[in-house]
């Protein structure tokens, strides 16, 4: 009898806390009486819109790059995202002494791609519906040897995400049920590890845009299914396949997928600007869209959401919520 073992672990979640300490913040978690009176269950919300470069990212992204060796990291850091990955890496390039370049779709928010200049790190674009970013990050970094950081597909990126549920539990005790959007899977696959090794019976749900239902249909397949790359105003989950690792992960521990439309989306980022005064971006209202519109049924009296990020610009995060693009 073969076992396999687990690409990430409850003491590898860990092992990337103590790493993060004092260099990421400890996010804070915020409560609405209007937001539990709405979804008729106490809610607590990992706000990761306050983590740096503004997005849960710089947790994986800064825990796998403190692991280079020292000729790595003279040589320097290469990685591929539509924008919260790109800050992080670059971010955590510069905190270590580093450079990175990254790959970048030409769509990218403007904001994100100017945040991630502003952490100093080189910016390679390409068209995200014609070109391969994981074959050009690859090729670029053979090219010039550099480490390539990806953004979900790596078991200490994955650890490091996983922290960000590990701080929430800590601070709130045993949950009912997690929240967690889905992208690539990491944050899934990071939260769910903590999450499931500190209570097994959490119940782990995560959160789609229906244009971008790859995981969901995956998790149907069971195996892990390829769709055209989705066009939907939550941008970091304009993903067409889950990673092979993540899936690994989540095909074991996440309980159910579940759809938004990019209307709820809007209407959860006017909510809790209104409400909490938070800004949040679309990919990270997802979870907080599900609860509003009643998409998760049967839900327990505890629940926790992973906000995953708050960086939208204000022209966009106002034509979004007046019901744009």
């Amino acid at each position: 009898m073969t076992t396999t073992t687990p690409p990430v672990t409850l003491d590898d979640v860990r092992d990337a806390a103590t790493r993060l300490k004092g260099v990421a913040h400890r996010t804070p978690v915020l409560r609405s009486r209007t937001l539990d009176a709405l979804v008729g269950a106490e809610v607590f919300l990992k706000c990761e819109n306050f983590q740096r470069v503004g997005a849960f990212k710089f947790r994986g992204a800064y825990n796998a790059a403190s692991r280079l060796t020292p000729a790595q990291l003279a040589r320097g850091i290469a990685a591929y995202s539509s924008g919260n990955h790109a800050q992080a890496v670059a971010l955590a390039a510069r905190e270590l002494g580093t450079t990175a370049v990254i790959v970048m779709p030409e769509d990218a928010p403007p904001s994100k791609r100017a945040a991630t200049e502003g952490y100093g790190a080189e910016i390679v674009t390409y068209d995200r519906y014609t070109g391969d970013r994981v074959a050009i990050a690859e090729a670029l970094a053979a090219e010039r040897g550099l480490a390539l950081i990806p953004p979900y597909e790596h078991p200490h990126v994955m650890a490091g995400q996983g922290t960000a549920a590990l701080e929430l539990l800590e601070e709130t005790g045993e949950l009912g049920a997690l929240l967690t959007p889905v992208g690539g899977g990491g944050l899934m696959a990071g939260s769910a590890t903590a999450a499931k090794g500190l209570h097994p019976g959490i119940r782990m749900v995560g959160v789609e845009p229906e244009a971008g239902d790859d995981t969901k249909r995956s998790l149907e397949a069971g195996r892990r299914v390829s769709i055209p790359v989705p066009k939907t105003i939550a941008d970091g989950q304009a993903l067409h396949t889950p990673g092979e690792l993540t899936f690994s992960v989540n095909r074991r521990l996440v309980d159910e997928i579940v759809l938004v439309s990019d209307d709820e989306i809007r209407e959860a980022m006017r909510f809790v600007f209104e409400r909490l005064k938070i800004v949040v971006e679309p990919s990270g209202a997802t979870p907080l869209a599900a609860l509003l519109s009643g998409r998760v049924s049967g839900l327990p009296d505890r629940i926790g959401v992973i906000v995953s990020g708050g960086n939208v610009d204000a022209e966009r995060f106002a034509r979004l919520c007046a019901g744009g693009v």
